[in-house]
């Protein structure tokens, strides 16, 4: 733990700007600051895309260590928010491969047997019901190409504005609209069973 609740307290006031020019220069407190002021907004984005807690929380550790590895490659320090959202997102889907792949070994493995749920969860045909739509959009969204899922993700997980996707992508908002528009023709097209 670094510093006293004051110091703490303090950092917290200090723009983000300034907060990722100091973390990028190896100020760990000042990381820590926005770990706290963002690491609510990184885990709400990973639990909407894993829909898991314990995965969300995986993805966010994961997300904040990728994050002061490259914080020198952030270029935009004021868009350090828009910028760790974005890791999260690329997290989050890498974590859903993941557990597609390893679903895929575990039916493998079982012969082809169903595998049945924990104890405690759901039985088959209410946990089916009710998440049988998420589950088709998290691989909906794991088989657009990674400009369009980032540019969805912030749009519609993070409510960020084209022009704020722009700026955490680093393209035009002419772009933004553009994959936007294609990653939602995609989506509808994959998604049509569940209209």
């Amino acid at each position: 733990m670094t510093g006293s609740p004051l110091v703490r307290d303090q950092l917290d006031l200090v723009p983000d700007a300034i907060l990722a020019g100091r973390a990028a220069d190896g100020d760990t407190a000042a990381f820590e600051a926005l770990a706290r002021r963002y690491g609510p907004h990184m885990r709400a984005c990973a639990r909407r895309l894993t829909g898991s807690h314990a995965d969300a929380d995986d993805v966010v550790q994961e997300a904040l260590v990728q994050a002061w590895k490259q914080l020198e490659s952030l270029r935009e320090p004021a868009a350090v928010k828009g910028w760790l959202l974005r890791i999260t997102g690329s997290r989050s889907i890498d974590c859903l491969r993941r557990r597609r792949n390893h679903a895929t070994l575990s039916a493998d493995d079982d012969g082809g047997q169903a595998v049945e749920p924990p104890a405690g969860e759901p039985g088959p045909e209410s946990s089916a019901m009710a998440t049988s739509g998420t589950e088709a959009l998290k691989l909906a969204l794991a088989r657009l190409p990674e400009e369009q899922r980032r540019c969805w993700v912030l749009k519609e997980f993070n409510g960020q504005t084209y022009e704020q996707i722009a700026q955490t992508l680093n393209i035009s908002p002419a772009s933004v609209r553009g994959r936007l528009a294609r990653a939602r023709v995609a989506l509808v097209r994959d998604m049509e069973g569940w209209r």
